[in-house]
């Protein structure tokens, strides 16, 4: 149910992170994976690290905002198909409404919300030809709960988790499924000196009923799952992966 044997998969923002995890689990579970950054360095030092525990993976360079036709272009070459987008790229702006000019918010949007649809939009004719096309968006808790001083940031993934709704109704006849992945507070490499952060921990332990924070390789198996055989009839769903933060008052 969970073997991914014979697809492929792009996994964008896949250097890195959250991302470089799911990378690592759809090779694992068999996808020809290829993850794309715009850092071919990074995702070269990515690759050698996945090649030193026996995880193959490609890579299409780029940067998701311009260079879309390529990197779907690198993500088909070698076996000429793409069952499985991955679309795992995101960055955060904390600045209030007061302190964040209407061209930095517009530019967020379009990394975090415009370019997910853009790479979606390239992928697509790929994605219908395989028997069961998966796309799958990585959004966060920020698409339902707010916090103060983040509003970009915040209608991005609101707008994200939005878009997988209305694509899951659109391209449902397609046999291609339309979900996304909510992460809430993760130890990543990124943040590893907020995790640290003795203050920061005591608000976890307030607010996260697990009382820590998420391990980067716990948001694999949701990746896997939605790409899989197994969520054959899920779709259009905003998977939450945060501890319970979202659900406890």
């Amino acid at each position: 149910m969970f073997d991914l044997k014979g697809k492929t998969a792009l996994v964008t923002g896949g250097g890195r992170g959250l991302g470089l995890e799911m990378a690592r689990a759809l090779a694992r579970a068999g996808a020809s994976t290829v993850i794309n950054g715009r850092n071919r360095e990074s995702l070269e030092a990515a690759q050698k690290r996945l090649a030193g525990e026996g995880v193959a993976v490609g890579i299409a360079a780029g940067d998701i905002t311009r260079d879309v036709d390529s990197i779907i272009a690198g993500a088909t070459e070698k076996t000429g198909r793409l069952d499985i987008l991955v679309h795992a790229v995101g960055e955060r702006d904390r600045r209030g409404t007061e302190a964040m000019e209407p061209h930095a918010f517009a530019a967020l949007l379009n990394t975090d919300l415009i370019a997910a649809y853009a790479v979606a939009k390239a992928a697509l004719p790929h994605l219908r030809r395989s028997t069961a096309g998966r796309l799958i968006f990585v959004t966060s808790i920020a698409a339902f709960a707010a916090r103060a001083g983040d509003p970009a940031y915040t209608a991005a993934k609101g707008g994200l988790s939005a878009l997988t709704r209305s694509l899951a109704v659109e391209l449902g006849a397609d046999n291609l499924t339309v979900n996304a992945i909510a992460p809430g507070w993760f130890a990543t490499e990124t943040n590893a000196h907020l995790a640290a952060d003795p203050a920061l921990q005591a608000f976890v332990e307030m607010r996260i009923p697990l009382k820590r924070w998420g391990r980067p390789e716990e948001i694999a198996p949701a990746a896997v799952f939605l790409a899989s055989p197994a969520a054959s009839f899920v779709n259009g769903i905003t998977l939450t992966v945060d501890g319970g933060m979202t659900v406890q008052m």
